[in-house]
């Protein structure tokens, strides 16, 4: 554990209590795209198979836990609640995200560090997770108009993955035997996915204005 992998959890945690609040307060998903909140779902099913074999820490089981039953509690709100479903905006959310789970699991059939199912599994994990934010910067793309309680959803979890590039930095430069080069090549794509949402962020708080991207 460092101060990088420590801050983007909590960056991560601070995304999710964000969307919880909205879906919350709003009784809507509107601006979520529910494709994404299944492609996190898959992510965190696939990472944490070991959930039930592997004890590192207390730390690291916990949130493990959280992060596969807010995904599943969150995707299950956006199909299912009565309340909720109804703002999803199924016109917008359009991207084909099935394509992006093929893909990642036949990448990781071919880039691997160990050939055995958890292993591979986690690299498909890896992989999907770097991409999963696509169909949600696809939909703020299409609507224009963003509310900022879903502007600071996308924003946390792109500074999660800003700290964990961070982290795996750390890592290398101190620990002898850290070699999760599949890790860092898939967290610098996912950020780089996120550097034109932070942007147009930042031209919104600099102008006082509220967030928008263009269509």
């Amino acid at each position: 554990m460092n101060i990088f992998r420590l801050a983007g959890d909590t960056t991560h945690l601070f995304s999710i209590l964000v969307l919880l609040l909205k879906i919350y307060a709003t009784k809507s998903c509107s601006g979520i795209s529910r494709k994404t909140q299944e492609l996190y779902a898959i992510v965190f099913v696939a990472r944490y198979l070991d959930l039930f074999t592997d004890f590192i820490s207390v730390y690291n089981t916990f949130m493990k836990v959280v992060f596969i039953a807010s995904s599943l509690a969150i995707f299950w709100c956006m199909r299912f609640h009565p309340m909720v479903r109804r703002g999803y905006d199924r016109d917008l959310d359009t991207f084909r995200h099935y394509f992006l789970v093929g893909a990642s699991f036949a990448l990781a059939l071919i880039l691997h560090e160990k050939f055995t199912v958890q292993e591979i599994f986690w690299a498909f994990s890896i992989y999907l997770e770097a991409v999963a934010i696509l169909p949600q910067l696809v939909l703020l793309q299409r609507s224009g108009n963003v509310d900022n309680l879903t502007v600071r959803y996308v924003f946390f979890l792109g500074a999660d993955r800003a700290f964990y590039i961070l982290n795996w930095i750390y890592r290398y430069m101190t620990e002898p035997r850290f070699t999760r080069w599949i890790a860092c090549a898939s967290g610098v794509v996912q950020t780089a996915l996120y550097a034109d949402f932070f942007y147009y962020h930042f031209i919104s708080w600099k102008n006082n204005s509220k967030p928008k991207l263009p269509a």
